[in-house]
């Protein structure tokens, strides 16, 4: 059953399954070096200079498959190849099991494995990923409109008030379509401003992505929109390639298939950010169906390859589903994976949307990562109207353009700590729970974290960023303390809170509080200080 999440549901035909999907893997790539000898064969420059800026070497898995084993395995009787992923060197393919098993023959075939797991244990084939199946998510100074909330929320106008709208970073998004992008006029500045890049519709094997559906639009619009006085996107400036990857038909593993292929090229044309509003659990065969127990980072297909993608340099950010009031309430794939940034649902007042999936994942990770505002989030639909629609597909975007719009404010930055910064701005970071995870991040926070990170703080004093503030402050330890107590008082005199601080940095939430001044005391055996700190 497929979620488009705007939560819709289609009715599917009963039938039968014929034909089994499966991946068939590859021993080797015997042409590798030729291709790390020469890597603008397969990568663009701009790709390469990511990995430089982070360190990042290449490796046999950035190489193409083996063209001459491609060949073979489709010259196969009975078998169609539905797609391919140099990063875990196998194909996609479709065919009957005695065809699919025919294939183990051939001496480049390291082995297969069938999306239907019942198969694999049958044939004691080696484990190497699932399927899963996929929710597609729905439930300066800018003139925001009805937009200002989701950004404000999380003190994203700081960033933009800086200049920081995600200027010379690129987003990837992976949807199931972007019907009316290219004629309506909440994109116009867009393409105006040529920050659409190009794409690819991975399912129908054509550059046509301006179709299929019109659940690609609107998660954009929450990046890119722009209509003044109605909507304001979070990365307003940024670039943009578009890939569909989501048969909107049927929900089949290929779907996966189709996933990986795009990251893979989101990664050679040197993408920064992959904002996906994809999710896999559920499929039509249900054979193919995932469960919780396999939500343990790197087994379902698309999460591995959405962690090689961040071993890439690449920040990956996806919706972490609509099925928190189901009967499987848990995140899916690839939200679910190791190093994805899985963002759940909040509604505009900062609480838990009922929608949003929880975590934590099987293997006890905190899931979802973030929140942001997903029910009633301001969007434009496909004919160019402004409005609202709910979902964890909405909430995604808005968070994947704040992070382009932050990293354009830390160049310096690596993916890993652009993910660490944002996660420690977050209002719940030190008491993450199943529903919030960390909570909702503070970008002003997350920059002042972050360009105290990239120094050396000499001063004998306690830091406090920033200040003013909308939920939550770092408190830095200076050089010497490692731990500390932090009471804060009303301008009467009340005691608000006491907490407990530990070297190098904490953070100190003011959720709940009014607006206004409240003063501060910080305390540790050798040093006492003092001041207001300011909560807009």
């Amino acid at each position: 059953m497929k979620k488009l999440v705007l939560i819709v549901l289609f009715l599917l035909p009963f039938c039968g399954f014929s034909q089994e999907d499966a991946w068939v893997y590859f021993n080797n790539k015997p042409n590798a070096q030729t291709f790390l000898n020469n890597p603008l064969t397969m990568l663009t420059q701009r790709a390469l200079d990511r990995r430089t800026a982070q360190g990042i070497a290449l490796n046999v898995n950035d190489t193409p498959i083996e063209q001459t084993y491609i060949d073979q395995i489709t010259a196969a009787a009975g078998i169609t190849v539905k797609a391919k992923s140099k990063w875990l060197n196998c194909l996609h393919i479709r065919g009957s099991i005695a065809d699919i098993n025919a294939l183990t023959s051939l001496s480049f075939v390291n082995h297969v494995h069938f999306a239907n797991n019942a198969l694999n244990a049958k044939m004691s084939i080696p484990k190497t990923v699932s399927p899963v199946n996929k929710q597609l998510d729905v439930q300066t100074t800018f003139n925001y409109g009805n937009s200002a909330n989701q950004i404000q929320m999380l003190n994203g106008q700081t960033l933009h008030q800086a200049n920081h709208t995600g200027g010379g970073k690129i987003i990837a998004v992976l949807d199931a379509g972007f019907i009316g992008v290219n004629t309506i006029a909440p994109f116009t500045r867009m393409f105006t401003n040529n920050q659409y890049l190009g794409g690819y519709n991975f399912v129908a094997g054509s550059t046509d992505v301006f179709s299929t559906h019109n659940h690609g639009t609107m998660a954009l619009s929450c990046m890119t929109g722009y209509v003044d006085g109605q909507l304001v996107g979070t990365a307003p400036d940024a670039q943009y390639y578009l890939y569909i990857t989501e048969d909107v038909t049927s929900e089949n593993p290929v779907e996966e298939s189709y996933w990986v292929q795009a990251a893979e090229e989101a990664d050679r044309v040197g993408a920064d950010i992959i904002s996906t509003s994809l999710g896999y659990f559920e499929f039509d065969n249900t054979t193919y169906s995932h469960t919780y127990s396999e939500m343990t980072g790197n087994v379902a297909f698309a999460s591995q390859g959405a962690n090689i993608a961040f071993s890439k340099g690449i920040v990956v950010v996806a919706s972490a589903g609509n099925s928190g009031g189901s009967a499987n309430p848990n995140i899916g794939v690839p939200a679910e994976a190791t190093n994805v940034l899985a963002i759940g649902a909040v509604q505009a007042d900062r609480t838990y949307a009922a929608f949003s999936s929880i975590g934590p994942s099987f293997d006890n990770r905190v899931k979802p990562d973030v929140m942001a505002q997903g029910q009633n989030s301001t969007l434009s639909y496909s004919d160019g109207t402004i409005s609202t629609a709910s979902g964890t597909s909405f909430s995604c975007p808005i968070m994947a353009g704040m992070i382009a719009s932050f990293w354009q404010a830390i160049p310096w930055a690596t993916n890993a700590q652009v993910v660490q910064f944002v996660k420690q701005s977050a209002d719940r970071y030190t008491t993450p729970n199943a529903q919030y995870g960390y909570g909702i991040p503070d970008f002003g926070a997350a920059l002042s974290i972050a360009l105290l990170n990239n120094q050396t703080i000499k001063s004998n004093d306690f830091i406090i960023a920033p200040n003013p503030t909308t939920t939550i402050f770092a408190v830095y330890l200076p050089t010497g303390i490692d731990k500390a107590t932090i009471t804060l008082y009303t301008t009467l005199g009340q005691v608000v809170t006491t907490q407990n601080m530990a070297a190098p940095v904490s953070n100190v939430s003011l959720e709940g509080l009014n607006s206004g001044v409240y003063f501060y005391k910080l305390e540790s055996n050798s040093l006492s200080q003092s001041g207001k700190i300011i909560k807009e």
